[in-house]
């Protein structure tokens, strides 16, 4: 069934309107044309011609009425210049032609078919056609979730345990050697050592969430989603924290704030990344501290695998090679944790140490506020951690570009 707009009503009416006018009005005129001819012939005809226009007048009137009762009606039934409402199977029926002719019959005997040319749509509203809420979805089991990164830094530093907030150690911060060779009789020469006493605290790392016990209820592996998840978060913060960590606030002092600067011990013709890195190498043995690693963003590491000799052979990848990744005897550890550009080669076990107060732990509690009387859960995961840089000589940062333009 065609569903016809406001405006289509509209000039609907504008036709049956003009259709009415000529019908009351053309009359009017014949009878008009009249009067003016019997004027002429000078006959009595004022009485008569009043009524009958008067009538014609009255009809007139009664049509237009009617137009407008009619517009009005399929106003209100199409809801103010929205479409009209779909009928549903019945209504078509009921209102049929050729069922109400049937019906008006003394004894209807025989069949009837009425059809309903609904268009068949997805659509779950009460409109004909409409059998969304009969598709059956797809939905594939358990939850994917987000992609994480391998946290690597923590296993390149020694690690311990420790009581109370404090951490202090000793640390040697100068040495003057003053042995020599000493001739019979002669005083022998003094050396001096200085220490100091060092300190550092442990820092809380923690986030929770909150959930509803329907929920874990009715989902069982959201509780072992929602602990994974928060425990990534702890790993995530502290492998920033002990790479980049400022000593601001509640923030760990970490490896790089305190480490070297690069320095080339030695200059070398035609530099470029590799060479820089044995150069790292070098400045730590120097410094009696020699290196066991090397840090770096995978870019940078992905730029070194895809160097290439004058032949286009490559110079340290193999696309084939399963090894771990190495450059000049040490293993190359990748992380985002680090900038582009950066790297940060040293002594890892002996320069420096990871201490837990807490070790990573996840916790649910129903007290928390008001979550007993709405049926909340808060999960809960925290560490408590401290970081000893022993000897920041034993690191050394660096970036590649000014390396390479020095």
């Amino acid at each position: 069934m065609t569903e016809k707009t406001a405006a289509e009503l509209a000039a609907e009416f504008k036709a049956e309107q003009q259709k009415a006018i000529k019908e009351a009005v053309d009359p009017l005129r014949a009878s008009f044309e009249e009067f003016v001819g019997k004027t002429k012939a000078g006959d009595k005809i004022v009485e008569d011609f009043k009524a009958d226009v008067d009538d014609k007048l009255s009809k007139m009137n009664a049509t237009l009425s009617e137009q407008f009762k009619s517009l009005e009606q399929k106003m209100l039934e199409d809801g103010g210049g929205k479409p009209a409402k779909t009928k549903t199977m019945g209504e078509i029926f009921a209102e049929d032609a050729k069922v109400k002719e049937f019906m008006a019959q003394a004894n209807p005997r025989g069949r009837i078919d009425v059809q309903s040319k609904a268009t068949l749509t997805s659509l779950t509203t009460d409109a004909a056609g409409s059998v969304g809420d009969g598709i059956n979805q797809t939905r594939l089991p358990g939850i994917l979730p987000l992609p994480q990164r391998r946290m690597t830094v923590r296993d390149l530093l020694s690690q311990g345990q420790m009581d109370g907030n404090t951490l202090e150690y000793v640390k040697e911060t100068g040495f003057t050697n003053g042995a020599g060779m000493v001739a019979e009789g002669d005083a022998k020469p003094g050396s001096d050592i200085k220490l100091e006493l060092m300190s550092t605290s442990a820092k809380v790392i923690a986030h929770w969430m909150k959930a509803s016990r329907q929920v874990l209820s009715d989902i069982s592996q959201l509780r072992s989603i929602i602990d994974n998840r928060l425990l990534y978060g702890l790993a995530y913060k502290e492998e920033t924290q002990l790479l980049n960590g400022d000593n601001t606030g509640q923030n760990l002092h970490g490896i790089i704030p305190q480490a070297t600067a690069y320095a080339a011990p030695v200059s070398l013709a035609d530099l470029n990344i590799i060479d820089v890195l044995r150069l790292a190498m070098l400045q730590a043995a120097l410094a009696e501290y020699p290196a066991t690693g090397h840090v770096m963003h995978p870019t940078d590491w992905a730029s070194i695998e895809t160097l290439k000799d004058g032949e286009g052979r490559y110079i340290i990848g193999n696309p084939q090679g399963q090894l771990t990744p190495t450059l000049w005897r040490l293993p190359v550890v990748e992380t985002q944790a680090i900038a582009v550009r950066k790297f940060l080669t040293g002594a890892f076990k002996l320069g420096a140490q990871v201490f837990d107060r807490w070790a990573a732990r996840v916790e649910v509690a129903t007290e928390n506020e008001d979550d007993f009387i709405k049926n909340l859960v808060t999960i809960l995961a925290e560490e408590r951690i401290a970081l000893a840089v022993y000897r920041p000589e034993a690191f050394i940062y660096g970036d590649f570009d000014t390396a390479l333009a020095a």
